[in-house]
């Protein structure tokens, strides 16, 4: 068998958990810097971007993945029948970019690296520390101190002036 063949065997009959992992997109650049990860596996409430296609440059959350095909349903893309009725629109996992990640999952975020607080919790945490009084003043004049330790540094630094050597 000719390498192509072999490996479009080995994708189409790859195992369900096999599969599971090729449904995986790219994370856009603000991700990747915060998560230090290049890509993910997309899930059900994950935002994406499509970057490439009929629907490049089209933003949604999506909606169904389908392991099977390695694609995505997004909200707000659709496809009318001639019947009138509307249907989702696979969109292969590889043709898009996640801007924004489903937290709803505390392995998958623990994995990643990031926190899997719910925001109301840290929106506690964050009036907590506001309400908390800063720290007492010492009374020393810190202005006063670096003056000072310049200008005993440059007595010091003067009397040891280098010497030419003569040869």
């Amino acid at each position: 068998m000719k390498a192509t063949k072999m490996r479009n065997r080995q994708i189409y009959q790859a195992s369900t958990r096999t599969r599971s992992m090729q449904v995986g997109s790219p994370l856009s650049k603000e991700l990747r810097a915060k998560y230090g990860k290049r890509s993910v596996r997309v899930v059900e409430g994950d935002t994406v971007s499509v970057v490439r296609g009929e629907y490049k440059d089209i933003d949604g959350k999506v909606s169904h993945v389908d392991t099977e095909s390695g694609s995505v349903a997004i909200e707000g893309i659709k496809k009318e029948k001639g019947k009138g009725d509307k249907f989702d629109v696979l969109i292969r996992a590889s043709k898009v970019v996640v801007t924004g990640l489903n937290a709803s999952d505390s392995w998958r975020m623990k994995k990643l690296g990031g926190t899997a607080e719910p925001a109301a919790k840290a929106d506690s945490e964050d009036a907590a520390s506001v309400g908390k009084a800063e720290p007492e003043d010492s009374g020393i004049d810190d202005a006063t101190e670096p003056e000072q330790a310049g200008a005993a540094g440059a007595e010091s630094h003067d009397a040891e002036a280098p010497r030419e050597e003569s040869k």
